[in-house]
């Protein structure tokens, strides 16, 4: 399953380069994500109040040429694997057909309340299956 959101980069989102700082791929790809759930399973609310919660287990980018201001930056995120307590999630940030950064994001789902592992919901498994 494949899921592409688009967002243009903002002047306070680069470095003295004039490239998009490192740090904010992770928060581009939090919006990503955050769309992704809303278009496939809906709020992210709703899934906390059913008790259930996603967190960031490990995250990693590979840079290899920086987005600049005003660009529009695609991030693909492709389901690379959903396991019984975990998914993920490898996201492509590209403007236009340049390669800008890539990665690999693991999530794993919690109890909202304890924050212990709980098994991912059948239908969230469902919805990001397709």
């Amino acid at each position: 399953m494949s899921f592409t959101h688009r967002l243009r980069v903002r002047y306070s989102e680069c470095d003295q380069q004039g490239v998009v700082f490192n740090g904010h791929y992770l928060f581009f790809y939090d919006v990503a994500f955050t769309e992704l759930w809303r278009e496939r399973i809906g709020p992210y609310s709703e899934m906390v109040e059913r008790g259930f919660d996603v967190v960031v287990a490990e995250a990693r980018i590979r840079f290899v040429e920086g987005a600049r201001f005003d660009d529009e930056l695609d991030i693909t995120m492709e389901i690379e694997h959903l396991g019984t307590t975990s998914l993920i999630i490898r996201p492509v940030f590209r403007v236009g057909e340049r390669l800008v950064a890539d990665g690999e994001i693991r999530h794993v789902f919690v109890d909202a309340t304890t924050l212990t592992k709980k098994g991912m919901p059948d239908d969230v498994r469902a919805a990001l299956s397709g």
